[in-house]
């Protein structure tokens, strides 16, 4: 279906307004669903943890009907998660299986990519960089240590490179509102007073990608599958209506639709720790957390995404073709 240049302005221009709403975590485009169907309207879709009455609403927090003459349609997913959570030794290891930074729990091995002649690993930041707290070298563990993986037994690759993720909100780098901040501390620490201050750099910049690819140790213990789908015969671009599938260590083979896409949402990483991602794709709920990482391709085996967040309801993509250029590889 395709989607007009008056739709996407129209959501370009409105979309900072309607994230500054209760309760939205990702806007897109999409089509509407009436009383439990889903129709074929265009329209503006707002993502909400949760749906609320309109009484318990202020005027400013409510999605009006329309934004610049299209219609709006607000739907209940819950917090939007980085799909990280708590299988078998696989060699060769392939697609679809347990993987993780020795210090994460597990995730999803993604697929085999290349750069150059070099053959690397794909998945995300947060499954092969513990979102951006690894470096380059780190052990890279099949399964993943919730899963029984143990450094050096069941390391397969190390960690190349990583997109680092930029957080809305971090703890401040410089050095004036640090000191500012011990200062005011240590007054507060004297006067018997239990409160501190921390200084918080905020972030207004996005995110197009979670993705990090990793060396492996032996390419010979690799395999170019993925599980319980084979292998990859090209890549596409992700359209409004696609039928996907992916294959995760969580929940297997599943296959979805693409429901939205110039997707903008905001995706939690652990306490406090919130990141915007723009031109993103979603799907409807075929993932759970661990599946994060896994390759999603149409039903021709075109590799259209990389699956790196979800709720209940939903599952979030990155665009291939941004992936592909973040970190430099292609099939």
């Amino acid at each position: 279906m395709i989607v007009s240049d008056a739709l996407t302005y129209a959501l370009a221009s409105t979309r900072e307004e309607l994230h500054a709403r209760a309760n939205v975590v990702a806007t897109g485009i999409g089509l509407k669903v009436s009383e439990g169907v889903r129709t074929n309207e265009l329209a503006i879709v707002c993502s909400v943890t949760e749906k609320l009455p309109a009484e318990a609403l202020s005027a400013g927090d409510l999605v009006p009907a329309q934004v610049g003459g299209f219609a709006t349609d607000v739907v209940a997913t819950g917090p939007i998660r980085a799909l990280r959570m708590p299988t078998e030794r696989w060699r060769p290891a392939q697609g679809g299986i347990s993987v993780g930074h020795a210090r994460i729990t597990a995730g999803t091995l993604g697929c085999i990519v290349h750069r150059g002649e070099e053959l690397l690993l794909l998945s995300n930041n947060h499954v092969f960089a513990d979102s951006n707290a690894g470096v380059a070298g780190d052990p890279i563990l099949q399964p993943g240590p919730i899963d029984g993986g143990t450094d050096p037994a069941d390391r397969i690759a190390t960690l190349d490179r990583f997109v680092r993720i930029v957080m809305t909100s971090e703890e401040s780098s410089c050095a004036l509102a640090n000191s500012a901040a011990s200062v005011l501390n240590t007054i507060a620490r004297l006067s018997g007073s239990s409160a501190r201050l921390q200084a918080v750099s905020t972030k207004t910049s996005s995110n197009l990608v979670d993705a990090a690819t990793a060396r492996p140790d032996d390419p010979s213990i690799i395999s170019n599958e993925i599980l319980g789908i084979g292998t990859i015969s090209g890549h596409a671009s992700a359209e409004l209506g696609m039928r996907v599938r992916k294959s995760g260590r969580t929940t297997g083979l599943t296959i979805g639709e693409i429901e939205q896409v110039d997707v903008t949402v905001d995706v939690t990483y652990g306490t406090d720790r919130t990141a915007r991602f723009t031109d993103q794709v979603m799907a409807g709920a075929m993932s759970q957390g661990g599946d994060s990482g896994s390759a999603v391709l149409d039903l021709e085996n075109n590799i259209v995404g990389l699956l790196f967040a979800g709720s209940a309801q939903t599952t979030i993509i990155n665009r291939i073709e941004h992936v592909f250029a973040a970190l430099d590889i292609g099939l």
